[in-house]
C-alpha cells in the first residue's frame, strides 16, 4: 500500500480550549476525505481539496467559521496538494490524475496545466517571487514549472522513493523535498541540481518546511521524530566525477570477495560492529535538534512566521504545536477522525485541518 502524507489537524472538545477560544463546528466540505488545505497570503480565503476531485474556496469569518464561496472542478482524480500564489489571486492544485492545474480565482478557470509527471502530484510549492512552482510526485521526481504557461522549467532530479512534499527557502534560492527514501534533499534552484542531503531519519520523510529563514529546515518522519536542520552545516553532495572514482575500487573488491563478506556477517565480531554503527554525529549531519519521539506518525507540518511555531499533524488524529527552542509541544489536541493536512491561519492563532470524513475544522491554538 502506498504511503500517503497523511497529516493532522485539530477538531473538537471546546472544553479543552481556553474559554475565550470557542471551537467552531467542523464544516462538511467534501463528499470524500480532505487531503489538502491552504490559506491565502492575506488570510481571507481558505482552499480545500478532496478525494471527490473537487477544490473549494471559503471565506474566513473573524470568529474562524468558514463560508463556501466557490467550487472548482476540472481534475479527474483526487486532489492531493494546494498552494496559493504569494501575491496574485492564483491557486495551483496537484492531483492523482498526474497533473497540476493553475486556477484564476477571479473567474475560477484553469489558465495553465503542468503535464509531465507519471504519477500522483503529491507536493507543491510556489517560489517567493511567484515565477515558478515546484512539484514533487509519487513518480519520485522533483520539477519546476512556469505558472504563466504551464511549461516545465527544470527537472531538478529524483529521489529513491515517492516525493511527498516540497518547500522553497524564503529567498527562493533553495528547494527542499521530502521522500519515502528517508531523505530530504536540498536543491540549488538556479543551478538546477541536487546540492545537499539531510540524512538521519530512519523511515519515510513525509513533510518538510523552512522555518523562519533560509538556513533552518524542519522535517517530520514516520520514524516518529521531528528534526531541525541547519542547511549551512550540511556538506554538499560530491560532484559526479568525485563519486565515480572511490566506488570503483570498492565495487571491484565486492566482486572479488563476496563470500568473505557473507562469512563476516555470520561472525560474532560483526555483531559488535553493528552496535557501534548507530553512533551518528548529528552535528556533522547538520541536525540541530530532534523533537520526539512523537505519540504517532507525523505526516504534515506547517510553519507560522507570525507565531514562530510549527504545527504537526499525525495519522492518529493528534495535532501539536511546537516552538523550535522547546522540547515539548505547547499545544496538543487529540482528534477522533484521522487528519490529512494542516495549515496555520494568517495570524498563527488557529490551525485548519482536513479530515477523513470530508470535514474541515478550525481549531484555536493560541498565538504569540
Amino acid at each position: 500500500m502506498r504511503l500517503l502524507p497523511l497529516a493532522l489537524f485539530a477538531a473538537a472538545l471546546p472544553a479543552v480550549l481556553p474559554a475565550a477560544a470557542a471551537q467552531p463546528a467542523p464544516v462538511k466540505a467534501h463528499t470524500a476525505l480532505v487531503h489538502a488545505v491552504a490559506v491565502s497570503p492575506d488570510g481571507k480565503t481558505v482552499a480545500t481539496g478532496g478525494f471527490d476531485n473537487v477544490i473549494k474556496l471559503w471565506d474566513v469569518a473573524p470568529d474562524g467559521t468558514l463560508k463556501e464561496k466557490k467550487e472548482l472542478k476540472g481534475h479527474t482524480g483526487p486532489v492531493y496538494a494546494l498552494v496559493f500564489h504569494p501575491k496574485d489571486a492564483v491557486l495551483v492544485s496537484g492531483s492523482q490524475d498526474k497533473t497540476a492545474k493553475v486556477w484564476s480565482l477571479a473567474d475560477g478557470k484553469v489558465t495553465a496545466e503542468f503535464k509531465g509527471h507519471t504519477d500522483i502530484v503529491h507536493g507543491l510549492a510556489f517560489a517567493p517571487d511567484g515565477k515558478a512552482v515546484a512539484s514533487g510526485s509519487v513518480d519520485k521526481s522533483v520539477k519546476l514549472w512556469s505558472p504563466a504557461d504551464g511549461k516545465e522549467l527544470k527537472a531538478l532530479g529524483a529521489h529513491g522513493g515517492s516525493v511527498y512534499a516540497v518547500a522553497f527557502s524564503p529567498d527562493g534560492k533553495a528547494l527542499v523535498s521530502a521522500s519515502a527514501d528517508k531523505l530530504a534533499k536540498v536543491w540549488d534552484v538556479a543551478g538546477g541540481k541536487e546540492l545537499k542531503q539531510l540524512v538521519g531519519h530512519e523511515d519515510a520523510v513525509t513533510a518538510v518546511t523552512f522555518a523562519g529563514d533560509a538556513d533552518t529546515v524542519v522535517t517530520a518522519s514516520t520514524d516518529r521524530t521531528i528534526r531541525v536542520w541547519s542547511v549551512k552545516a550540511v556538506k554538499e553532495v560530491p560532484k559526479k566525477d568525485e563519486k565515480k572514482e572511490p566506488p570503483k575500487d570498492v565495487k571491484k573488491d565486492d566482486k572479488k570477495d563476496p563470500k568473505d563478506k557473507k562469512d563476516d556477517k555470520k561472525e560474532p565480531p560483526k555483531k559488535d560492529d553493528k552496535k557501534e554503527e548507530p553512533k551518528r554525529d548529528a552535528k556533522a549531519a547538520g541536525e540541530v535538534k530532534l523533537l520526539g519521539p512523537t505519540a504517532d506518525d507525523p505526516f504534515a507540518v506547517a510553519w507560522s512566521p507570525e507565531a514562530k511555531a510549527l504545527a504537526v499533524c499525525s495519522y492518529s488524529g493528534l495535532v501539536t504545536v511546537w516552538k523550535l527552542d522547546g522540547d515539548k509541544p505547547t499545544f496538543t489536541r487529540a482528534v477522533k477522525n484521522p487528519g490529512y493536512c494542516v495549515a496555520f491561519g494568517k495570524d498563527g492563532k488557529v490551525v485548519l485541518t482536513g479530515h477523513d470524513n470530508g470535514t474541515v475544522a478550525v481549531t484555536p491554538v493560541g498565538g504569540k
